[in-house]
């Protein structure tokens, strides 16, 4: 999907510098920050996600820690 995206001068210069030290396109750059920002947001969700169904499955045993 073709997109045009509007950067900072001076992100866009540290885009440039990062993909002239990797010998590859600013194009691929963000495409690889990007999927590692995706990565991290899912498995955040995913934490987040598992952290609920501990503390619903074991509310009481929490409670009675708690009152411990």
């Amino acid at each position: 999907m073709a997109m045009t995206v509007r950067l900072p001068e001076e992100l866009d210069a540290q885009l440039e510098a990062i993909a002239r030290a990797r010998h590859t396109s600013k194009h691929a750059v963000i495409i690889e920050a990007a999927q590692r920002f995706v990565n991290s947001e899912m498995k955040t969700d995913r934490v987040l996600s598992t952290a609920a169904g501990v503390t619903e499955r074991y509310a009481e045993t929490l409670k009675r820690l708690e009152d411990a």
